[in-house]
């Protein structure tokens, strides 16, 4: 008798404490992409003294719940194929030096630059007309997708173009 009684008194408590009004809506989410197309665009920058640095100033504002993505165009093969990377890239030389290409963003720009043991001695190779792609993506899909591939994230995101700016 005492186990039925404990029985129904929880099962009483259980019922009254799921009780109450109910709260407000919340935002609607997205299934997954929306199918509009990420900015894109493609920009070519130098790295001069004594900074080594180069800014990307973008006409629109970056919301908290986007991130930046910078390839850099890293190779192109024998038969005209372009090889990106993502940023950040390390160069180790013969001599032991390295070489860093690296950024960072706010809503309003991306700020590239070298980082390295001995930067006033590279050859202009590393230095100049180095071409690099941007691409604004939503931050949920940092874990969904590989970012080290170009590809994936212009397929996900609908890119078929670079704007030149």
């Amino acid at each position: 008798m005492k186990r039925i009684l404990s029985f129904i008194s929880v099962f009483a408590l259980l019922l009254t404490a799921c009780e109450g009004d109910p709260g407000p809506p919340g935002l609607d989410g997205l299934n997954g992409l929306n199918g509009e197309t990420a900015p894109a665009f493609e920009v070519t920058r130098d790295f001069n003294f004594p900074d080594y640095n180069a800014s990307v100033i973008f006409d629109f504002e970056v919301f908290s719940s986007e991130v930046v993505l910078v390839y850099i165009l890293w190779d192109t093969t024998d038969n005209g194929t372009q090889i990106w990377r993502l940023v950040p890239q390390t160069v180790i030389f013969e001599d032991g030096n390295d070489l860093v290409y690296n950024y960072d963003f706010t809503q309003f720009d991306v700020q590239l630059f070298l980082e390295g043991s001995d930067l006033d001695n590279l050859d202009s190779v590393w230095t100049q007309n180095q071409r690099f792609r941007i691409i604004v993506i939503p931050t949920t899909d940092y874990g969904r997708l590989d970012l080290s591939d170009i590809e994936a994230v212009m397929d996900a995101h609908n890119i078929t173009e670079f704007m030149e700016i």
